[in-house]
């Protein structure tokens, strides 16, 4: 008898989806899915909330996200699913365990979808308002929509260089940054690292403030996740996933880190240039048109995060329906391999809210981005624990990974009290204690109809007979 998590080597994970996509994109999806919006224009309300201290923030997420991803990393090296962390906290813990966790990722990435969208018409209209923030919500849906329903393969491709965009932005920034504390712009007269302690010093609003810039922070690291929903749709999806994982960890950290550092030791931490962070720092530099160049690459990094995160939900509900748990009309692919019906239904309440936008200007966004809560939080601790209970049968049962995580159970279980400081600190703050409320009050909805699901199933069937 073969083990449940026992290494999965059949390429396609779920018949029906192909495996075109190639290393380098999978490389390229996992950075660019957690390199938006969060980095290029949100990072500044860490900076606010805790001054340079913030890095302690960003250096504690981070070491989060890489636990999370080297969990999963194993987890789906040994069995690529296009339901991924859906499909292992199934195995781990049960089928309500595994459908309640499915569908709390799909509604989250259906609300994040329509509000990127929204968030990146909004930026656009900034710099260039020639066409109303609605109608360009429904441009950028439609040519979305197009994308994810042509091929896997051309969708990788679009992907691949819509983060290749983003990473060597940044790439440019960290060069740029480090050329302006060294003192190497011509004109320009170094702030050197006293930014870093003066105006109360590094941590001016003392634990606290880093506590509340934490819960902040670690939003901007979801959507990593995605890497181990598209690595069934990769010819060697262990090993893809595996350099993915590795790859994209250290990336991310260096990414981020780097970025913050270069603008809490550029702008005071009470700067009003922090509302837009990146552009700040280029501004002090002396150059106009930083504003408008950071204002396009946000656009692009949140369409980007779009594209990406309409590929998981169409993934994540293809899977769901495979196993019952959602209508079968959305486990169906055409003769290219992509699932129809699992993406029309993923972008569905984006198109809606283009009417809401049409007739409620500038309100949609702040409703959409509350829905969102702390979801992303809960779809990590079910990884953690999934993989934590899966790798101790696999231990016993002497089951060889193709993948395994090192340092466990350690650090599965570092990675738990990471998050659960994470949820004590967010339940300390009466806005972010509102959005875990809300969350948990979905995710107790969500479990109570997939446990009342099959009963009613069974009645129906009984009754039939």
């Amino acid at each position: 008898m073969t083990h449940q998590f026992a290494p999965t080597q059949a390429a396609p994970a779920k018949p029906g989806l192909g495996t075109s996509l190639k290393q380098r994109q999978l490389t390229m999806m996992g950075l660019g899915s957690a390199i938006g919006a969060g980095l290029f224009l949100g990072s500044g309300e860490g900076i606010m909330k805790a001054g340079p201290a913030v890095l302690i923030s960003y250096l504690v997420a981070g070491t989060l996200i890489i636990l999370v991803m080297w969990a999963l990393g194993e987890m789906a090296a040994a069995n690529p699913n296009s339901g991924a962390f859906s499909v292992y906290a199934e195995k781990a813990m049960g089928k309500v365990a595994g459908a309640t966790v499915g569908w709390l990722w799909w509604l989250q990435l259906v609300v994040v979808i329509a509000a990127e969208a929204l968030g990146a018409a909004h930026l656009l209209v900034t710099v260039w308002p020639v066409i109303p923030a609605w109608a360009l919500t429904l441009i950028f849906m439609v040519v979305f929509t197009a994308v994810n329903l042509t091929s896997v393969k051309n969708y990788g491709e679009f992907e691949f260089w819509f983060s290749l965009l983003k990473v060597t932005a940044i790439v440019l920034f960290l060069a740029f940054g480090a050329a302006l504390l060294l003192g190497l712009i011509p004109g320009t007269t170094s702030p050197g690292l006293g930014n870093l302690f003066n105006n109360g010093g590094f941590a001016p609003t003392g634990m606290a403030g880093i506590s509340s810039a934490l819960f902040i922070v670690a939003f901007a690291f979801g959507g990593t996740e995605i890497v181990a929903v598209a690595a069934a749709e990769t010819a060697n999806p262990s090993r893809s996933v595996t350099v993915a994982v590795r790859t994209v960890v250290w990336r991310i950290l260096v990414f981020y880190v780097g970025s913050i550092f270069i603008i809490a030791a550029v702008l005071p931490w009470t700067s009003d240039a922090l509302s837009s962070p990146f552009a700040g720092v280029l501004n002090y530099a002396g150059l106009p048109w930083a504003g408008t160049a950071i204002t396009l690459v946000a656009v692009a990094a949140l369409l980007s995060a779009l594209n990406a995160n309409l590929y998981g939900a169409s993934r994540m509900i293809y899977s769901l329906a495979e196993r019952r748990e959602a209508p079968r009309l959305f486990n169906g692919t055409n003769k290219r391999s992509v699932p129809v019906a699992a993406v029309t239904i993923s972008v569905a309440f984006g198109f809606i809210t283009v009417v809401w936008e049409l007739f409620y200007p500038d309100t949609v966004l702040v409703v959409l981005l509350n829905l969102v809560g702390s979801t992303c939080l809960v779809v990590w601790g079910m990884a953690l624990l999934s993989q934590f209970i899966l790798r101790r049968r696999a231990d016993k049962d002497g089951t060889a990974l193709p993948m395994r995580m090192r340092g466990f159970p350690f650090l599965t279980l570092a990675g738990l009290v990471l998050l659960l400081a994470i949820f004590v600190v967010g339940f300390s703050d009466p806005v972010s204690r509102s959005q875990l409320i809300s969350t948990f009050s979905l995710i107790a909805v969500i479990a109570l109809l997939n446990w009342l699901a099959p009963l009613l199933r069974k009645r129906r069937q009984a009754a039939g007979q």
